[in-house]
């Protein structure tokens, strides 16, 4: 089986608004898969709808089925969905606690006693997230200092210590310079050989340069899905070729 999320019929509305409808696609594993579409289409609540977020929302309606390697996510505790799938934000969200207490949340949350053990996963995802060496003698330092980039990676490698199988980004680049998004997309790539990633982008050039699979929704559907350099050259959907063409959104 190459794939790890099975999305079937997904639709979603806010009182009588719909914002998704009728979305279908499997997403591979251990790849990174671009979620693009102009701006009200639908990205975020979709990626929101993959761990159960947007069940948090006030007046959220949530129909279809999402399978996590065959098993319904509806039938699962909320708590154990966003455990094995994460979630990073447009704008970096670290904790006003120190850097090493942010690392040491969630494993601690999930059950995770033992300091030696804490201290390794701290020293592990901060490495994974390319942030240890920037910060290994700051680890008592409030997270809030660390720069916007810095930050990021931080919930990045925050999301990565209970070990999830996928992680889910919206946006993570949208705030920061290219050199940060040029550090946080070489981490992507290095991270999907353990992780499967789902990226919502703005940026059709980063989806080009990082994803394998690319969707392009619009107005709450999926017009079009496949592997990413197909999608860019080869687009089926005239739709599509307008969009990534740049003659709307």
């Amino acid at each position: 089986m190459g794939w790890i999320l099975d999305i079937r019929n997904l639709s979603v509305s806010f009182d009588t608004k719909k914002i998704l409808e009728n979305i279908n696609m499997k997403i591979r594993k251990n790849k990174i898969t671009a979620i693009i579409g102009p701006s009200g289409c639908g990205k975020s609540t979709f990626i929101k709808s993959l761990n159960r977020m947007v069940e948090e929302e006030k007046n959220a309606r949530v129909n279809g089925e999402i399978l996590l390697k065959e098993k319904n996510i509806g039938d699962m505790e909320k708590e154990k969905v966003r455990e094995k799938i994460g979630m990073v934000f447009q704008s970096p969200t670290p904790f006003p606690l120190s850097i090493y207490e942010n690392m040491i949340y969630g494993p601690i949350y999930y059950g995770t006693k033992d300091q030696e053990q804490l201290k390794k996963i701290v020293e592990e995802k901060l490495r994974l997230a390319g942030l240890y060496e920037e910060v290994k003698n700051h680890l008592k330092m409030k997270a809030t200092k660390l720069s916007g980039g810095q930050q990021q990676r931080l919930c990045i490698a925050r999301a990565l210590t209970v070990e999830p199988e996928i992680l889910l980004l919206d946006e993570p680049c949208s705030a920061l310079d290219v050199k940060n998004t040029a550090n946080i997309e070489e981490m992507l790539k290095n991270l999907s050989d353990t992780y499967t990633i789902v990226i919502v982008t703005h940026n059709l050039s980063q989806a080009k340069r990082i994803a394998d699979d690319t969707a392009f929704l619009l107005n709450g559907e999926i017009v079009e899905y496949k592997e990413t350099k197909e999608l860019f050259e080869n687009p089926e959907d005239v739709r599509t070729k307008e969009y990534i063409g740049g003659i709307f959104g």
